[in-house]
């Protein structure tokens, strides 16, 4: 069995790190995967590039444009929108001839535009498509935020100046997608039971197959480590309890770093002896610009992007907070449980899923800074450490391991492939 990974990068953002560890979950359980990226930033051999690198920059650029235009010139959501108006047609490559199934990850920002997906569906190969978020169910966006336009079909898109209009390029969009899968069908992949339920609620996908898988974690290399060593060799202080907070840039305002501020000052508030025993690990870009915020000692990391320093950061916390307003199935809260680091986050998305309350970490109200304060002294001062730590490290291997995943997804290929097979 020959698989193709299609995703816009190799290594940057949380889609990328999850189809890299699939594809290296495949191949340890003897499937024969490779990826083709956009963005190819190390030399593993399963990895390809896309050729003709100006040809690639000029997409990304021309849909850049196109969106700047329609969003009246303004930045603002400039890059939490993607149309699909230009990409590469992949069908002419020989990893593409020699796949037995493409699988699709996340490909916007001029990897593929709507034309090359049909052209994909059309060569008969079956396609599965793993949802990072909810763009393949929508129109424009990644996060609908409250909208619902999508159980229906996209108009008056919020995004959009004005409002939009019943014919804005949400419309447009829409139809062009609805076009796209007419008469073809795929298998889509959510990465949650959530993302699943939100797709399958969409008008857009309705007679697709539409199920959920986790992304799949190395427990080889987030594995917990010995909280005093690795402090040492990061610099951290080891007399504090450590609350650590990641995001590859610390001050987008969908992470909620806003109720972490309020969470944080509420709690050593009420408290001021905890001031002096509790410090604020925050490792992402931008983690200097926050740090004045706290009432409390900020370690500012920076942005790191080795993963085996990364671990060693886990390693060091004693709890894990994520304090998003959307979230899939965050990779950060799968990377602290498998160190052994019980985590603190909202009630959304994927979160309850990962985070079992009062078990191996703890479930706040959504957008409540108050039970998000309540979740950290909770497990900082008032559970049992190593019991909450243990249950942390056992539901990874249950649930996200790389084996238990890649034998998710084979059965899905088994099974698209039989389907495929039927109807020839």
């Amino acid at each position: 069995m020959r698989i193709l990974i299609v995703n816009t990068s190799e290594q940057t953002g949380g889609a990328a790190v999850a189809a890299r560890r699939l594809l290296q979950a495949l191949n340890n359980n003897g499937v024969k995967a490779k990826m083709l990226v956009r963005d190819k930033e190390t030399d593993r051999l399963s990895v390809v590039r896309l050729p003709d690198s100006f040809l690639n920059k000029w997409n990304f650029l021309w849909e850049r444009w196109c969106l700047f235009c329609h969003l009246h010139f303004s930045r603002r959501h400039l890059f939490e929108l993607d149309m699909a108006n230009t990409g590469r047609d992949i069908t002419s490559l020989r990893e593409f001839r020699e796949a037995d199934i493409i699988h699709l990850g996340w490909i916007n920002q001029g990897m593929l535009s709507l034309k090359n997906i049909r052209k994909i569906l059309e060569s008969g190969k079956p396609v599965v498509w793993t949802m990072h978020d909810m763009w393949p169910a929508t129109s424009l966006c990644h996060l609908t935020l409250g909208c619902e336009s999508f159980k229906v079909g996209c108009r008056n898109c919020k995004y959009l100046p004005g409002n939009g209009s019943r014919n804005d390029l949400s419309a447009k969009v829409w139809r062009r997608k609805r076009k796209v899968l007419e008469g073809r069908s795929m298998t889509f992949v959510a990465c949650s039971r959530w993302l699943e339920s939100e797709a399958k609620s969409s008008a857009l996908l309705q007679g697709q197959w539409v199920t959920s898988i986790p992304n799949p974690i190395d427990t080889h290399l987030f594995q917990p480590s010995n909280r005093q060593r690795v402090r040492k060799s990061l610099g951290l202080p080891a007399d504090k309890k450590l609350i650590l907070f990641v995001s590859q840039r610390v001050t987008n305002v969908n992470k909620g770093m806003r109720y972490l501020v309020e969470a944080c000052n509420q709690l050593v508030g009420e408290e001021p002896g905890m001031r002096e025993n509790i410090g604020l690990v925050v490792l992402g870009g931008h983690a200097e610009e926050i740090a004045p915020l706290f009432n409390l000692p900020v370690f500012a990391l920076g942005y790191i992007n080795d993963v085996h320093q990364i671990a060693r950061v886990y390693a060091a916390a004693d709890v894990f907070v994520l304090p998003s307003l959307s979230e899939n199935l965050p990779n950060t809260i799968m990377e602290a449980m498998a160190c052994g680091v019980p985590c603190v986050g909202f009630e959304v998305g994927g979160i309850p899923e990962e985070i079992d309350h009062l078990t191996n970490g703890y479930v706040a109200r959504y957008k409540d800074s108050g039970d998000l304060a309540r979740g950290l002294r909770w497990v900082l001062a008032e559970a049992d450490g190593p019991i909450l730590s243990r249950a942390a490290v056992e539901k990874v291997a249950s649930c996200y391991s790389q084996n238990a995943v890649a034998m998710r997804y084979i059965g899905i290929y088994n099974k698209v492939l039989s389907d495929t097979d039927s109807k020839i």
